[in-house]
């Protein structure tokens, strides 16, 4: 049974980071600063991440529906990955993070790819934290290729449609075990998930910041942290205090 009570643990925190270009060009600077500020922000979240004793993070780095935007902007982008990759690896790997990413990697520039994948083998053997990027990401595409392999599955006579449950369902999506996320934060002031982990978000508790992603500081997921642990999670059951006997 799950804990019902109110002093929630929490294992995974997944954050939408939403705001970079709306900050940049409110300082009347170009949309990639705002990405550049953006850079640091993650930075922050995920060394605190570590203080507050989480242990996985996955941030929503790049969905599939941002292909949409300027050339220009998609290229900074992914320029900026490549900047975090190489100037980030040692310290990950001294701090104990490991780095992985979901979503598509066939449309990934090659640069980056490469050095994606330099980095998730060399931090493969990190414990402290999981620290996921969604990289050319949505939810809908992930839950439609989890169905298209099983229904592939079901062709070839491997499995039965009645042995599709909800453990074979969620398998099918992320191959690897992860726990779903306890807490997804969003920053910037909307209120919606934007096609973001949507099977595995079915009781994660949400927070929404006010703040534009590049502002949130440590103290900001600090709050959203304690925020979290002071509400009760009944995941469809009832407190123990209101049950009678």
């Amino acid at each position: 049974m799950k804990d019902t009570s109110s002093k929630n643990s929490i294992q995974h925190v997944g954050i939408i980071m939403d705001g970079n270009g709306r900050w940049a060009q409110q300082r009347g600077m170009p949309r990639w600063k705002g990405h550049e500020a953006g850079a640091r922000a993650v930075r922050r979240a995920t060394e605190e991440a570590c203080r507050q004793g989480v242990s996985m993070l996955t941030l929503f780095a790049f969905s599939n529906e941002n292909w949409k935007r300027p050339a220009q902007e998609v290229h900074i982008l992914f320029t900026l990955l490549h900047r975090y990759l190489r100037e980030e690896r040692k310290e990950l790997i001294e701090k104990g993070i490991r780095l992985s990413t979901l979503g598509r990697r066939d449309r990934i520039p090659a640069r980056v790819l490469e050095d994606l994948q330099m980095t998730e083998e060399a931090t493969r053997t990190g414990t402290r934290l999981h620290l996921r990027l969604a990289l050319d990401y949505g939810a809908r595409q992930e839950i439609v290729m989890a169905a298209r392999a099983l229904a592939r599955r079901v062709v070839a006579g491997d499995l039965h449609p009645e042995e599709i449950d909800e453990v074979r369902f969620a398998a099918a999506l992320v191959p690897d075990p992860v726990p779903d996320p306890d807490l997804i934060i969003r920053t910037a002031g909307e209120q919606r998930l934007s096609n973001f982990l949507l099977w595995q978000s079915a009781y994660s508790e949400l927070y929404f910041c006010p703040k534009p992603w590049p502002d949130f500081e440590e103290a900001d997921l600090a709050c959203a942290i304690a925020d979290y642990h002071s509400r009760t999670r009944k995941f469809g059951d009832l407190p123990r205090a209101a049950v009678s006997i």
